[in-house]
């Protein structure tokens, strides 16, 4: 077994993504070194992550003034921007992405679809297929939030062969209909005669934020034991409800076709309550056909005192209990999770618009 203790969590079957992007990782060659030496194997994406490479750095200034000579848009020149950076990120993962036995495991780069379109069904089909066309490498993925408008969303891309990383998922059920959103894409595409065994997706359980609500109510609830583990406990549970769905009679008839399973990507993990250690959410969620997307400084701090174990099928009867317990205690968990999108999608929306705003200042002192 590699020393390495990010590369080890490969050896249980999940795989690690970068969650962070920019064209210093790119250029100067940490992002092939970090596939070579952790064993990443993918990168994502989000408004906020390309807010702070944009924002902080002048890389990007000679294309914000040529792109706005071209006569775009402040919106164009950013997915412009962005869409040049995944081109060379796919590249770079290309190489993951063709070793791979079964098409549709990794060597994916997510690019997101505009968050001001998170409640707005049509308008995220378009972007998802204009975005798919520009970037045009088979290892992109289209992030789509799970939001109910991202549903149908996600239903029609997939039908049409985009790969799409959904996200902003919190809850059980959402998740659930997430699945169904994949597979009935699937069955609509193979009836039309078309090949689906290239099209691949993961379905983005987001976990730190949960803890971050829910905790304050277990201490008013007298559940301050269960701190921590809301998240974890749901997690566990989603697998199990996606080891179920993929192991159906309608899903085998798809399998039998190509096609390959939404893997489960655990999200939002990197531990934002100190009395917890920063590894947490990684260590406690290591299983098998799984994907976990690390910002760079968890993947640091795993790399240096992570446990690496295959952890994410034990104790299952505790995590049913702990969900059991908070129900009883008057924490509504679908609530929680309505609370949570829509607090999610703000966190996107503001430092897009903010990303927006430095463009366009950008844009003023270069005189364009």
């Amino acid at each position: 077994m590699d020393n390495n203790k990010v590369k080890q969590i490969h050896d249980y079957g999940q795989s690690i993504w970068l969650d962070f992007i920019d064209r210093k990782i790119i250029f100067s060659g940490e992002l092939k070194k970090l596939i070579e030496e952790d064993g990443v194997r993918g990168v994502t994406s989000n408004p906020a992550i390309f807010e702070k490479a944009i924002s902080s750095s002048s890389d990007y200034d000679q294309d914000i003034a040529r792109l706005t000579n071209e006569g775009l848009s402040t919106d164009e020149v950013f997915f412009g921007l962005a869409v040049s950076d995944i081109k060379l990120a796919c590249d770079v993962l290309a190489p993951v992405y063709n070793q791979e036995d079964v098409v549709g495991a990794d060597g994916y780069v997510s690019l997101e679809v505009s968050p001001f379109l998170a409640r707005d069904t049509q308008a995220t089909i378009k972007q998802a297929r204009e975005l798919w066309e520009q970037v045009d490498k088979d290892n992109v993925m289209i992030k789509i939030p799970g939001t109910q408008a991202g549903i149908i969303a996600i239903e029609t891309a997939i039908s049409e062969g985009i790969n799409v990383n959904v996200t902003l998922l919190f809850s059980l059920k959402r998740y659930e209909a997430v699945v169904e959103a994949y597979i009935s894409g699937l069955e609509k595409r193979e009836k039309q005669g078309l090949l689906i065994n290239h099209v691949s997706s993961v379905a983005s359980f987001f976990l730190s934020r949960i803890d971050i609500l829910v905790d304050p109510f277990l201490d008013k609830n007298g559940l301050g034991d269960l701190r921590g583990q809301v998240a974890i406990a749901s997690a566990k549970t989603a697998y199990q409800i996606y080891k179920r769905l993929f192991s159906s009679e309608r899903w085998k008839k798809l399998s039998e076709k190509g096609a390959v399973p939404q893997r489960l990507l655990w999200a939002s993990t990197s531990s934002k309550d100190p009395a917890f250690k920063d590894t947490r959410y990684v260590e406690a969620l290591i299983g098998p056909d799984t994907v976990n997307t690390i910002p760079l400084q968890t993947l640091e701090a795993f790399r240096d005192h992570g446990d690496p174990a295959s952890r994410l099928e034990e104790d299952l009867d505790s995590a049913a209990s702990i969900l059991e317990k908070i129900k009883a205690g008057g924490i509504d968990m679908e609530a929680v999770a309505v609370q949570l999108e829509n607090e999610g999608i703000d966190k996107f929306t503001e430092p897009f618009q903010k990303l927006l705003d430095a463009i366009e200042k950008q844009k003023e002192q270069a005189g364009v």
